[in-house]
């Protein structure tokens, strides 16, 4: 069990380090990164994982999606920029193997539907808090 939970801090640290990162990067985005980094800390350490979400990162990203609450216009729009952009770059990649592409497109659309209808846009004064 403690390798396990040691798997779970390493991971939740990497998520945290890149998330921060996407935090300030226009183009790397921190959400899924900041979500693994939750996960992970939840999963290994109750001490973490409450002082991950007392953090700024963690409230000013996911608070509001992990409360139920949806995400911000700039939110979704930076996830789908960079997600339209890295599947862009495997399907230009994967010119040779048509179902690939096939399933990298299936990926891609559900991926761009689930962002556009399923997770609720909120104003962006809602994900401020004090």
């Amino acid at each position: 069990m403690k390798i396990k939970k040691m798997v779970y801090i390493i991971l939740g640290c990497v998520g945290l380090g890149v998330g921060a990162v996407g935090a300030v990067v226009p183009l790397l985005p921190s959400f899924p990164f900041l979500m693994l980094a939750a996960f992970c800390f939840a999963r290994s350490s109750e001490r973490l994982h409450t002082w991950f979400i007392g953090t700024k990162l963690y409230k000013k990203n996911l608070e509001s999606y992990v409360a139920g609450k949806g995400m911000t216009v700039a939110t979704k729009a930076k996830i789908l920029i960079t997600v339209t952009a890295l599947m862009a770059f495997g399907f230009i990649m994967m010119s040779k193997v048509p179902v690939g592409r096939i399933v990298l497109a299936i990926v891609w659309l559900f991926h761009l539907i689930y962002f556009v209808f399923g997770v609720k846009t909120i104003p962006s004064s809602e994900t401020q808090t004090t």
